[in-house]
């Protein structure tokens, strides 16, 4: 089967589609879901509210009141798929964009990465080696959700995974990194979590106050750098 056989409009509910544009996670299927993202953003048809991206598909909300129903069309669902597949015409072949690659500090074990040590012992490796593998990666952000602003990142080298904790934690403290099987990711908010935490950053990820409140959006990319717990202190401090 190949890529564009693999596509399909798929509907939820009365206001809503997803289009999976395949089956396999990869950086290659992500682009295209970025770049009919953008498209539909872009040039939004009558009714569009709201695209959200995944790892291999997306999901696109409208209001069905809104749409430019022809009057020989007799079903919504027909003619937004009609729609979406004007979208996704010559897809594959569309030129790549720079990508934006966003530097995540982060402050490594002690207090801020309570599980540094644990991940370290479960691979036979030092925690320097841990932090050095963890920072020597570029990861794609493949989608966002969970908690708000929550990044779901791609590139972890598996000579660093780490199961999930037996028991969640009650409360994770925003901007703590963690590993989960062969994924990481940072916690925008404090909430109750089951990650193994090797890190904090003292950047904000979800900032209610601002637009977009989210500092990552699905496509970029992130590189986290380590520094030291006086650096974590004056960054923290500068976005108070």
């Amino acid at each position: 089967m190949n890529r564009n056989e693999a596509r399909r409009v798929v509907p939820l509910g009365e206001s809503a589609v997803v289009v999976h544009l395949g089956g396999t996670v990869s950086e290659d299927l992500h682009r295209e879901v970025q770049v009919l993202t953008r498209r539909i953003e872009a040039n939004p048809f009558p009714g569009f509210v709201e695209c959200v991206p995944a790892f291999t598909s997306v999901t696109v909300l409208y209001d069905p009141f809104e749409l430019d129903l022809p009057l020989h069309e007799t079903g919504r669902m027909d003619y937004v798929q009609s729609l979406l597949e004007t979208y996704m015409a010559d897809i594959q072949g569309t030129p790549d964009v720079e990508p934006v690659v966003i530097d995540i500090p982060v402050c490594y074990g002690g207090g801020f990465g309570p599980d540094l040590e644990e991940v370290a012992s479960i691979n036979n490796l030092t925690t320097q080696d841990v932090v050095q593998i963890h920072t020597a990666q570029t990861y794609l952000v493949y989608a966002v959700g969970f908690a708000p602003g929550f990044p779901y990142l791609g590139g972890l080298d598996e000579r660093i995974a780490a199961p999930r904790k037996p028991s969640p934690r009650l409360a994770i403290p925003a901007g703590s990194v963690g590993i989960a099987g062969t994924q990481t990711g940072i916690y925008p908010v404090e909430t109750p979590g089951g990650w193994q935490i090797i890190g904090r950053t003292p950047f904000p990820l979800f900032r209610p106050d601002q637009d977009p409140p989210a500092l990552l959006r699905g496509g970029e990319y992130i590189r986290f750098r380590q520094i030291g717990a006086a650096e974590y202190e004056r960054i923290k401090g500068a976005q108070a």
